[in-house]
């Protein structure tokens, strides 16, 4: 190997020498969005409703429903596309370990609780075959996340949710724009919801929406913590006794600077997101053959495509690299000059002890049993590619700007170390105990 050639975690020469400059930043801001945030300043209505309702109107054109419903966060979203889909006390969801930790814990302030089913290996989402055995006389809904972007199998799901009578709920937070068989992520099961904060694909500051057909799931998620709206509008006869205060005691309305630069930026979204599947896409296709990676993408057949690129993983096969760990794998990409490459993705939800112990509202029991009718902790290892995947997956980076000779140059860095992993596996301490963490970027 010559010098040139050599890895730099060895000594060699970094495969990337030139800064970014812009090719990660998001969201890219434009004096059109400072205009839109200085005008609900200057207009002193940041605490208002009438942009945020425009804001739903057009979020709701752009994913083809109906009733699209603004928050102040993902996670309160999501709480409200539970509440919405009639989860009470007793009740569970089925969802997946590995994820965000908003996709679930809201349950627990419904008084229901979250059951785990394993994901696929390959698209990292829900494995629909896992699901059904889950299920129980108290399953109410499927949580479905689709993770990092790639679009879960929805058909298959639907199908376990009709058989069984049960709501689905797509948590798109990692998917903005993602498409299923020609139709949005997040239009497909009963209720969508999603983040839409600042690090997100489709960022807006801080906010979430809710989305969905079912005019009875949004009347419900409205009633839940938008006590302003909560008024003659509702048409539920359930609902309508109450009309005024919030059921769940909540206020979980959007700042309207959020809702402002959200219009700007849903507007411009499209095309962005276009560019950013271009440069993902060369990225990844750069890399097709090269022993030990894999793209974890649609493959380019099927009828989906990749919402956002959010948080973007490959597939790693230690086994074709002589037993290179992921870990010093991506030591190795990191000293060629490509800072974010790190192994691991959201750990295991199930093994936190908040889901094992914790008495969080003192009923004197966990949590996550206080009202269940049955021992639903996992403590089983009954999660084989849950528990296992942090050893498999690795970040790349998430470009936002297709720019060839740019992104070769940080493919040639993967290439680089995998073809030469031969001089690594002397050094090779191996993987830690504990990859990736409760949130998917590290901390520094």
């Amino acid at each position: 190997m010559s010098r040139s050639e050599r890895l730099a975690l060895l000594g060699g020469t970094k495969a990337i020498t030139d800064k970014p400059g812009d090719l990660f930043t998001w969201p890219i801001i434009t004096e059109e969005d400072e205009a839109a945030a200085l005008d609900v300043l200057r207009r002193g209505v940041m605490s208002g409703t009438e942009i945020t309702m425009q804001f739903e109107q057009e979020f709701g054109r752009w994913m083809d429903v109906p009733y699209a419903l603004a928050f102040n966060n993902g996670t309160a979203s999501l709480q409200a596309a539970m509440y919405g889909c009639g989860i009470g006390v007793g009740e569970e969801i089925i969802g997946p370990s590995i994820t965000y930790w908003a996709s679930a814990l809201q349950a627990f302030s419904l008084g229901a609780t979250a059951v785990f089913a394993d994901i696929d290996p390959v698209t990292l989402c829900l494995d629909p075959r896992d699901i059904e055995r889950r299920i129980g006389e108290r399953t109410k809904a499927i949580m479905v996340v689709h993770y990092l972007g790639h679009p879960a199998d929805m058909d298959a799901i639907m199908r376990i949710a009709d058989r069984y009578g049960l709501k689905v709920i797509e948590d798109v937070s990692h998917a903005h724009g993602g498409l299923y068989r020609g139709r949005k992520l997040g239009s497909i099961g009963h209720v969508g919801a999603m983040s839409l904060m600042a690090g997100k694909a489709l960022a807006v500051g801080e906010g979430g929406m809710l989305t969905t057909s079912d005019r009875t799931i949004y009347e419900r998620a409205v009633a839940l913590g938008h006590y302003d709206r909560f008024n003659a509008e509702i048409a539920d006869p359930a609902l309508a006794p109450y009309r005024d205060l919030p059921l769940g005691g909540y206020k979980y309305r959007m700042h309207q600077i959020s809702s402002a630069v959200g219009r700007v930026q849903l507007k411009h979204y499209d095309a962005r997101h276009a560019e950013i599947g271009r440069a993902m896409n060369r990225f990844w296709d750069l890399l097709d053959g090269v022993p030990g990676i894999r793209a974890h993408r649609p493959d380019k057949d099927a009828p989906m495509r990749t919402g956002g690129w959010y948080a973007a993983r490959g597939h790693y096969k230690s086994e074709e690299l002589g037993g290179l760990s992921v870990t010093r794998f991506c030591e190795a990409v990191r000293a060629e000059g490509v800072d974010g490459c790190h192994p691991g993705c959201n750990l295991p939800l199930h093994r936190h002890a908040l889901l094992q112990t914790a008495d969080v509202y003192g009923h004197g029991k966990p949590t996550r049993i206080a009202t269940a009718v049955r021992d639903v902790r996992q403590l089983d290892d009954s999660l084989p590619v849950s528990e296992e995947i942090a050893r498999k997956v690795f970040s790349v980076p998430w470009f936002k700007h297709d720019r060839p000779d740019a992104i070769e140059a940080y493919a040639m860095a993967f290439r680089k170390v995998a073809e030469n992993y031969r001089e690594l596996l002397p050094g090779d301490r191996g993987n830690p105990r504990e990859l990736g963490g409760w949130s998917l970027y590290r901390k520094k």
